[in-house]
């Protein structure tokens, strides 16, 4: 069993929750908390920290509610660390694009130009494991297509695999929340919108695995270009 008591020193604060919460982000930041870490329960970190229960009640819903942590339900549920804080934003994001009613033609272009700023990134970062992710991520859009079905979530995890590969986080944030928003536009649509479309896209996609590989930045360029205009004439389609 852990030794909690290592990492929690007593709250001196008149809002203990926010010290609380704020206590274990330093934790998770540092590396001494981990994702898929369970917390010990309410009444165990209300002694560690010499709080209120109550205290760590609320500073256990501010960090969930932030997306650091999940609360498990059940006999053996509770509070565990997550790595969900991009989701969160996302979130933001997504509300804030309704709000300020920003249109698809923004993000189309915004995505290209953020996409193609990543390359050089993905080429120098990609290692073997990133490229057969990418790999794999074709044999599933393909089922679904053989099925008939559009390879929406395929296509838009694809992005999520360059970015991921570039090695550099602050990508990862910006990909998923563009993403946030045109799943959006998407979920508009009929689900079996866009099959043809979602082939060419997976086919597109093979041919960024290739250029990957190959290195072939103007290439990768064009090809990023043309991934997003098919996807713009999916989430414009009437079918």
């Amino acid at each position: 069993m852990r030794d909690y008591k290592s990492l929690i020193e007593p709250i001196k604060s008149q809002r203990t929750f926010e010290e609380v919460s704020n206590r274990i982000k330093e934790l998770i930041f540092s590396g001494a908390l981990k994702p898929g870490e369970k917390l010990p329960s309410e009444n165990a970190m209300a002694k560690l920290f010499q709080v209120g229960r109550q205290s760590v009640r609320e500073a256990l819903r501010v960090l969930e509610r932030s997306g650091f942590i999940s609360v498990k339900m059940g006999v053996k549920g509770g509070p565990v660390i997550e790595d969900t804080v991009h989701h969160k934003i996302a979130g933001l994001f997504l509300d804030a694009s309704r709000y300020n009613k920003v249109s698809l033609d923004d993000y189309s272009s915004a995505l290209i130009a953020i996409e193609v700023s990543m390359i050089d990134f993905v080429f120098k970062n990609a290692d073997k494991r990133d490229i057969e992710n990418l790999s794999r991520n074709i044999v599933k859009a393909r089922e679904k297509l053989k099925a008939h079905m559009a390879a929406f979530e395929e296509n838009i995890d694809f992005h999520r695999l360059l970015a991921k590969a570039s090695k550099n986080y602050v990508f990862r944030i910006i990909i998923e929340a563009v993403f946030a928003v045109l799943s959006d536009f998407r979920s508009k649509l009929t689900p079996d919108a866009g099959v043809e479309l979602s082939g060419e896209i997976t086919d597109l996609h093979e041919e960024e695995i290739e250029a990957i590989v190959a290195k072939r930045r103007k290439k990768m360029a064009a090809l990023i270009e043309k991934d997003v205009f098919i996807a713009r004439q999916i989430l414009t389609s009437k079918s």
